[in-house]
């Protein structure tokens, strides 16, 4: 057993984080790295899961008691959130990225116009088939702006749970009308013979 310094660990932590931006800064700002270069390292350095909003959303609606799968690769858009037991699928969206108030934003680019817009634009298509098929599921797509989590993540937190609700008493309502279909075709099987005849003789 060692016994470190109060704050030793948090210090290696930060120390290590520091050398890990340095190396990316270095990497990214050499000599002789041209501006396409310079943008595609930048880009792949853009997380696709486990955003700061995705992060802050799941711990959010675990505090609320909540329990999700996350980015769940068996549904299509594999959903950042899945609430499996009510079939809720939930998207925290960049609204950049996935093209917030598109028809404006669109006109205001400068910089490489052709190449964000086939971008931007297959994104919006590959959101609108995913939303598609998983209707065709059964799921319930929600889908949040980063900023709208940033700035009313309890807001967003009481949707869900409005979806959670509608959705158990939607199951509940199916198992009613379930049960009583199954409890009219077992009365009606029960019913003797002359019951039946005796009904049509009264008619």
């Amino acid at each position: 057993m060692t016994c470190e310094p109060e704050g030793w660990t948090n210090l290696a932590v930060v120390c290590h984080y520091c050398t890990i931006v340095a190396t990316l800064s270095k990497k990214k700002n050499a000599p002789g790295r041209s501006k396409e270069e310079i943008r595609s390292f930048t880009m792949s350095r853009v997380r696709g899961t486990n955003t700061k909003i995705e992060v802050a959303f799941r711990k959010a609606l675990w505090r609320n008691g909540i329990r999700y799968r996350k980015n769940y690769k068996v549904l299509p858009g594999k959903p950042d959130i899945a609430i499996t037991k009510h079939k809720i699928a939930i998207f925290c969206d960049g609204e950049f990225w996935h093209g917030k108030d598109w028809h404006l934003v669109r006109e205001k680019l400068l910089t490489r116009r052709e190449y964000w817009i086939q971008k931007i634009e297959r994104t919006i298509d590959r959101d609108t088939s995913d939303e598609r098929r998983l209707t065709a599921l059964g799921w319930t797509i929600m889908r949040f702006w980063g900023r709208d989590i940033e700035k009313n993540l309890d807001l967003c937190v009481a949707e869900v749970k409005e979806a959670i609700l509608r959705a158990r008493v939607d199951s509940a309502a199916y198992a009613y009308e379930q049960d009583y279909a199954e409890f009219d075709d077992l009365a009606a099987a029960e019913q003797p013979p002359e019951y039946d005849s005796a009904i049509s003789q009264e008619l």
